[in-house]
Order: C-alpha cells, then sequence, then structure tokens
C-alpha cells in the first residue's frame, strides 16, 4: 500500500508540472476544472481525516494514557512513588496531524471558499490587451459578477436558474468560441434577433443610426496614437469609444469561417449580421483595435461567465479602481 505522505507529495508534484506547463506555455490549463479537482481531493483528505485519521490518532492517544495509568498504578503497590515520563508531551506529538494532511486536510475549508466565490459570486480578471479602450486599460484588474445573468454550474457552465437577461451595453466576459479555454471581454451590441450592421465605422441596431457624440481626439498610451473619441448609447449605457478613422473595414483574409456565418454579409464598407437565437454579437470599444465578433462570429448563451462591473486595481494606476459602463 502507497504511504499517504508519498501520495501527498506525488499529488503537489503532479499539481507543480501542471502549473509550469500551463506558466511555460506547454498547453493551456483549466482554471475552474482545478480549482474544483483541489476541492475534491481536499475534502477526500478532510472526510478521511475527520472519520479515520484524526479518531485513530486519538484512539492511540487514550490508550498510551490508560497504559501509562496503569504502569504507575502497579509501580505505586510496588512503593515507587516518582515515575520518568511526560505522557502528555507523548499525547501532543501523537495527537500532531501530520504533513500531508496539513497540506490537505488544512486546506480544504480556504479552497472550498475560494471555489464557492468564484464559481457563483465574483471572479477576477485581468485586462490582458486594448481592445476595450478607453473603457478599460491593459493592466486593469476587474470583477466578474457570475450570478448577475443566472446561476450556472461550475466547470460545466450550465445554466439552472435565470436572474437577470442580457442587455445591449453590458461589458460581458465570456468564452471564445473558437477556444472555450480563453476568456474574452466585450460589450454586448447585438441581441438574439437584432440586425447589426457596422458600415464605414458607423454602428446600426435594427436599422437604427446608434447615438453618438464627438468627444474630441484619445491618446492610447499601449499604441501611443490619437484617435477620435465618441460617446456612444446603447440601450440605457452611455460609454466611450474609440474610432480610428486611418483604418479600413476589413475583418482578415477570410472571416466566414465560424459557425452560422451564413448570417453575416461583409462588404468594402463593413459587415452586416443577423443575430441568431441564444447569441450575442459583441464588439470591443476600441472599434478599430478589437478582434470581435466581425472576425470570429457570434457568443453562445452557453459561453457567458459573467458581467464585468469594477476595477478592483491598477498598479500602475490607482486612479483606474473604481465602477464602469
Amino acid at each position: 500500500m502507497i504511504p499517504m505522505s508519498s501520495l501527498t507529495a506525488a499529488l503537489y508534484a503532479a499539481l507543480v508540472a501542471y502549473l509550469g506547463g500551463w506558466f511555460l506555455g506547454f498547453w493551456s490549463g483549466n482554471f475552474s476544472l482545478l480549482l474544483f479537482m483541489m476541492t475534491v481531493v481536499t475534502l477526500v483528505f478532510w472526510l478521511a481525516e475527520r472519520l479515520r485519521f484524526r479518531p485513530a490518532r486519538e484512539a492511540a492517544a487514550a490508550a498510551m494514557e490508560q497504559q501509562d495509568v496503569t504502569r504507575r498504578a502497579e509501580l505505586s503497590k510496588l512503593g515507587i512513588a516518582r515515575v520518568d515520563g511526560d505522557v502528555e508531551q507523548a499525547k501532543a506529538k501523537l495527537l500532531m496531524q501530520p504533513w500531508w494532511l496539513d497540506w490537505t486536510a488544512g486546506l480544504f475549508p480556504v479552497i472550498l471558499v475560494v471555489f464557492l466565490l468564484r464559481s457563483f459570486l465574483f471572479e477576477p480578471f485581468k485586462i490582458p490587451s486594448g481592445s476595450m479602450v478607453p473603457t478599460l486599460m491593459v493592466g486593469d484588474l476587474i470583477l466578474v459578477s457570475k450570478f448577475h445573468y443566472g446561476i450556472r454550474l461550475p466547470v460545466i457552465n450550465k445554466k439552472i436558474i435565470d436572474i437577470s437577461p442580457v442587455k445591449r451595453g453590458d461589458v460581458m466576459v465570456f468564452r471564445y468560441p473558437a477556444d472555450p479555454r480563453l476568456d474574452y471581454i466585450k460589450r454586448v451590441v447585438g441581441l438574439p434577433g437584432d440586425e447589426v450592421s457596422y458600415l464605414n465605422q458607423k454602428l446600426s441596431i435594427n436599422g437604427q443610426p446608434v447615438e453618438e457624440v464627438a468627444q474630441g481626439e484619445h491618446y492610447d498610451d499601449d499604441s501611443m496614437s490619437y484617435a477620435p473619441l465618441y460617446q456612444e448609447k446603447l440601450g440605457d449605457v452611455e460609454h466611450k469609444i474609440r474610432v480610428d478613422v486611418r483604418r479600413a473595414a476589413y475583418y482578415g483574409p477570410d472571416p466566414k469561417h465560424f459557425p452560422m456565418a451564413e448570417n453575416c454579409r461583409y462588404s468594402p464598407e463593413g459587415v452586416v449580421c443577423k443575430v441568431p437565437p441564444g447569441h450575442y454579437f459583441m464588439m470591443g470599444d476600441n472599434r478599430d483595435n478589437s478582434q470581435d465578433s466581425r472576425y470570429w462570429g457570434f457568443v453562445p448563451d452557453e459561453n457567458i461567465v459573467g458581467k464585468a462591473f469594477f476595477v478592483w486595481m491598477n498598479f500602475g494606476n490607482l486612479g483606474r479602481i473604481g465602477a464602469f459602463k
């Protein structure tokens, strides 16, 4: 039988190898699945500690204490009143949790709390690119409400309870349709049934131009360039967008390689798409520097992670902290 200490060491070695390969880019990790597995493994050790290992240690300590009492009684009969040995110190060593339980069962409550918070309440993300400039900047650490749209089962992401519908203008985190292992963040532009057109850098929904007001120019630190800034209104949400008038409306070498691409019509002026049922059309606020639904298609409802709503830290600019639309 494999000793528990060796089994624990092997589990930690596998964890380090997995995280190391993920960090070095040898494979893509799935943090939700990893956290779920860690919760299950530590739960097994926690139950084993409560039901087997701790009772066994307590029984051994009680037996040793009883042996000490019996021994002292026998020696007392022989007239020996002073007996060497500290039974309390020995009991404490017997009752002490071994290292492999400290690093498994001992971590279960903490990992369980993290798993529940991340799965059902809030999840942190870091903005990796400038596709949502000027709303979100590279390096922003944001919070995403996992329950805003509904309660979903962890790992498989299946919705079991509806709460709020998706609205135009929401900033949403979702699983990238072409590779669900990756999380993307964009703004909801088109709802199921909408016809979205982006022609000559002008957005229209169901034939109605989206309201926008010029706000001067915006300087982007990441690209070190200026571009016109507009205040746009999608639904009830007013937000700023960046439009680079020097960029042509071109969406890749062949933008039709995605599910239901037949719902989209491409031309030199841009694209017009009819959003299919159960899907959403997403765009970045940095309209001409964003890989979004114009390139890779629609986001299915089952890919939704949650609604982004708060910048909780930006180590390069503390003034970024706060809510956003």
